[in-house]
């Protein structure tokens, strides 16, 4: 918007007047391309960001996939465990009747006893291939139990650390409640949500006194907790922009209200900046419908999404 308007002043400018120099027209045109690059580079930040996003959500669910397809592989181990001790108490149960009937055929039957002394080798071959195996799935039983249990250990562990992120969050904003915020844990993340009129003035992306101290009651629960990775979400209603300035739609309204959440939260040092990252969602992800008042004052909103960082998981993934 605030290009056309620029672009609009040029050429009234230089229809109403002929005292306009050439240098003042080439600046005008220079300052126009260059807004016009900036908005450029901001929808192309906002792209690389949701494609980064939707890449975490693919990585963590790829990652339960692996959990899933390890508890298979140990459950059939244990199977194959219990079935071959089933083969190995068999075989002794056999080398001893073996056994018995060579002792008593010893004085009777020569020949008889030799046969039975080359199957009793046989199957003391047989036990001891038997055994050398049993041995191999056992190792390798305990081995895997031990690393499903440590992984199934790390993600209770994770679980344990979100809902506690959760309650220090609910904790921190209990002053908030009623006024368009709400805490929530789901799908292995911890979800603030902020209606915009906790934040935000009608079409501005400037954070209200309020809504600033909200927002920088989480900046002090992330400086406690690093290993947090955060994305911040600006939406919008199905409404079209209609102010000027700088902003052209709501596009660029809710990538402006996400940067200026991200700016409050860094202004506390204890917040590594590289765990946060801006996105703009316009209208295109609602949670209720915008043929109402109400359902717009829903989708109007800041949603701050709090990660765990799979690092250790992963690693533990591909060891195993």
């Amino acid at each position: 918007m605030r290009i056309k308007n620029i672009s609009a002043g040029v050429l009234a400018l230089a229809l109403t007047t002929s005292c306009v120099s050439k240098k003042v027209y080439t600046d005008l045109e220079n300052k126009y391309a260059g807004l016009k690059k900036e908005n450029r580079q901001l929808s192309d930040e906002n792209t690389a960001l949701t494609k980064e996003k939707n890449a975490l959500d693919l990585k963590s669910k790829d990652l339960q996939t692996q959990l899933d397809k390890l508890k298979a592989e140990r459950d059939k181990l244990a199977t194959d465990y219990a079935a071959t001790k089933n083969s190995l108490d068999a075989l002794k149960t056999s080398y001893s009747a073996l056994e018995k009937d060579s002792s008593a055929a010893l004085d009777s039957n020569v020949k008889k006893n030799r046969e039975l002394l080359a199957q009793l080798e046989a199957k003391e071959k047989a036990l001891a291939a038997e055994q050398e195996r049993l041995n191999k799935l056992s190792a390798e039983l305990k081995e895997r139990s031990a690393r499903v249990d440590e992984l199934e250990g790390i993600m209770s562990a994770q679980q344990q650390n979100l809902q506690a992120l959760k309650d220090k969050l609910s904790k921190a904003l209990n002053s908030f409640e009623g006024k368009g915020l709400t805490v929530e844990q789901k799908n292995g993340k911890v979800y603030v949500s902020m209606e915009n009129k906790l934040l935000f003035g009608s079409g501005s992306w400037v954070v209200g006194p309020e809504g600033k101290k909200a927002v920088v009651e989480v900046g002090k629960v992330l400086a406690d907790n690093p290993d947090i990775t955060v994305l911040i979400e600006g939406h919008t209603d199905n409404v079209p922009y209609q102010g000027g300035g700088q902003i052209n739609n709501n596009w660029d309204l809710s990538t402006k209200r996400a940067t200026a959440i991200v700016n409050i939260i860094q202004e506390n040092k204890g917040v590594d900046p590289k765990n946060l990252t801006a996105a703009g969602r316009s209208e295109y992800s609602p949670i209720a419908d915008n043929a109402t008042a109400e359902g717009k004052g829903k989708n109007r909103r800041i949603e701050i999404i709090l990660t765990p960082k799979l690092d250790e998981i992963s690693k533990l993934l591909n060891e195993l």
